[in-house]
C-alpha cells in the first residue's frame, strides 16, 4: 500500500481497522481534558477496563471466603496459575507443558541461569547483544562472579565471561551475521548464548531462530529475555528449539505495573527433574505436594521451576489483560502492528524529507520483519527540548539518553490517526 501523510488516509486505514473497537476496552490516560497519544506500551501497557472487576472478585471472595478460597473461590486458587499456559501458548509459540507464569522477570532470569549456565573451566561464555537491558547486564556479571566464588570453580572476570556482539561502525543495529561469527569464534568456550527478542533500546527484532541454531551447533544453551517481544512480535520458541526464556508482562501483555512473569523451558528440558534448580514447594509434584515430605520431586513441566504458590491479585490482571489477546487473536495483532509501525516509519521519514537538514535518524529497521511496535528516534538536533514539548502536548512517549525518543504505537489500543496526530506534533516542533 502507498502511505498517505494525512488525516483522511489515516481516519480510511482506522475504518478498515477489524480491531478498532478493542480500543474501548482500555483506559486512556487523560492530558488537558482530552485523551492523550500514548505510544510507551513498550514500558507500560495500558489497563484493561475488566482488570478492576477481575481483581475485585479475588478481594471479595478473600473477603467471603478466607482461606477456604483456595478451593471455593470463583476461580479457585490452588489451580488459579493453570488457566496460563493455554493462553501464553499461543503468544510465546510453545507447547503449553512448556510455560509458566510466576515471579518477576529478572528473578526468574537468574532462576533459569542457575540450570543453565553451569560453567566450567573450559566453558563458561555468555554472549549477549551489546546496550542489553541493564538487568540483564547485571544478571550476566553477577551470575559470572557468582560461581568464581565458589571453591571448587575458577575465577570468571565479567569482563571476560561476558561477550557483547556489538553494531558495526557507524550502525545502530547488530547484524545476524555478526552475531553468529562471534559465537562461532568463541566455540566450545560458550555456555549460554542470551539475547534480548527485541532491543530496548533500538527496538530491533533479533533472528532467534538463526540465534538459537549457532548457539546449538558450538553446544552453548540459547535463552532470550522477551520482556520487549512477548505480546508483541510472533514467537515460535518450540519449533525453533529455543532452551529457555522469561519475560515481564507489564509492558504489551498490559498486566499492570510490577505485574507478574514468566518462563518457557523447552520440553526436552522441562520434562527432565534431574537438571538442577533452585527448588521450592509449588514446583513439587502436585498428587504429593501436601504431604510435605523432604526430598525434591519436580514436576516433569516447566512448572517445576516454580518456588512459591500464585500472587492471585497480580494474577488476577495477568488473566484481565490475556483475556482480551484470546479475543482479538494473535494473527490479527501482528497483521496490525506491522501495518502501524510501518505507518509510523512513514510519517516521520516524510517529516524528514519536508525539511532543510535531517533532524530525526530512524534506529530501528526499517524491515517489518526486524521490528515490533517500537520506533526509536535518534534525535539530531534539541532532542530533549522537543521530548519535553511533545509531553507538554498531550504525547506520553519514552526518552532513553542520551537522545533518543522511543514512541510503540500498540495494535490493541492505538489507532492510525494517533500516528498521524503525532506527526503532525513532531513536525510542528522541528520546522
Amino acid at each position: 500500500m502507498n502511505f498517505q501523510n494525512t488525516l483522511e488516509f489515516a481516519k480510511q486505514l482506522d475504518k478498515k481497522d477489524e480491531l478498532k473497537h478493542f480500543r474501548e476496552m482500555f483506559y486512556i490516560p487523560m492530558m488537558f481534558g482530552k485523551e492523550c497519544i500514548y505510544f510507551t506500551g513498550n514500558s507500560l501497557g495500558l489497563q484493561p477496563k475488566r482488570t478492576q472487576d477481575y481483581v475485585v472478585d479475588e478481594l471479595e471472595d478473600w473477603a467471603s471466603l478466607g482461606v477456604e478460597g483456595h478451593l471455593h473461590a470463583r476461580n479457585p486458587w490452588l489451580p488459579y496459575h493453570e488457566v496460563f499456559p493455554r493462553q501464553l501458548s499461543k503468544i510465546v509459540g510453545c507447547k503449553e507443558n512448556e510455560v509458566v507464569v510466576m515471579n518477576s522477570l529478572t528473578v526468574n532470569l537468574h532462576l533459569l541461569l542457575v540450570t543453565f549456565y553451569r560453567p566450567s573451566k573450559e566453558r563458561y561464555k555468555i554472549i549477549c547483544e551489546a546496550k542489553a537491558f541493564p538487568s540483564d547486564q547485571y544478571a550476566f556479571e553477577t551470575q559470572a562472579r557468582y560461581h568464581a566464588c565458589l571453591p571448587d570453580r575458577q575465577g570468571f572476570d565479567p569482563d571476560e565471561a561476558v561477550i557483547e556482539v556489538n553494531p558495526r561502525e557507524g550502525e545502530h543495529t547488530v547484524r545476524t551475521e555478526d552475531i553468529i561469527a562471534v559465537i562461532k569464534q568463541h566455540g566450545d568456550s560458550v555456555a549460554v548464548v542470551l539475547f534480548g527478542g527485541v532491543n530496548y533500546y533500538t527496538g530491533q527484532l533479533f533472528d532467534l531462530n538463526a540465534i538459537t541454531e549457532a548457539a546449538h551447533s558450538v553446544g552453548a544453551y540459547a535463552g532470550f529475555d522477551l520482556a520487549h517481544a512477548a505480546g508483541n512480535v510472533e514467537l515460535r520458541l518450540h519449533d525453533w528449539n529455543v532452551d529457555f526464556a522469561c519475560w515481564c508482562s507489564y509492558k504489551y501483555l498490559n498486566s499492570g505495573p510490577g505485574g507478574v512473569g514468566g518462563i518457557y523451558i523447552h520440553e526436552k528440558h522441562a520434562a527432565n527433574a534431574e537438571l538442577p534448580r533452585f527448588a521450592g514447594w509449588w514446583g513439587y509434584t502436585k498428587a504429593t505436594r501436601f504431604k510435605m515430605e523432604k526430598g525434591f520431586e519436580a514436576m516433569p513441566t516447566a512448572e517445576g521451576w516454580q518456588l512459591s504458590n500464585a500472587p492471585i491479585l497480580a494474577m488476577a490482571a495477568h488473566k484481565a489483560a490475556l483475556d482480551v489477546f484470546d479475543e482479538a487473536g494473535m494473527d490479527e495483532l501482528h497483521k496490525k502492528r506491522k501495518w502501524l509501525s510501518g505507518y509510523l516509519h512513514f510519517v516521520l521519514n516524510d517529516i524528514n524529507s519536508s525539511q532543510n537538514e535531517k533532524l530525526i535518524e530512524i534506529i530501528t529497521p526499517a524491515n517489518e520483519n526486524e521490528r515490533g511496535c517500537q520506533v526509536s528516534m535518534l534525535m539530531l538536533k534539541n532532542g530533549k527540548d522537543i521530548f519535553t514539548e511533545l509531553t507538554a502536548r498531550g504525547v506520553i512517549a519514552d526518552w532513553r539518553e542520551p537522545n533518543v525518543i522511543r514512541v510503540a504505537p500498540v495494535p490493541l489500543y492505538n489507532s492510525f490517526e494517533d500516528i498521524y496526530r503525532f506527526g503532525c506534533i513532531v513536525n510542528e516542533l522541528i520546522s
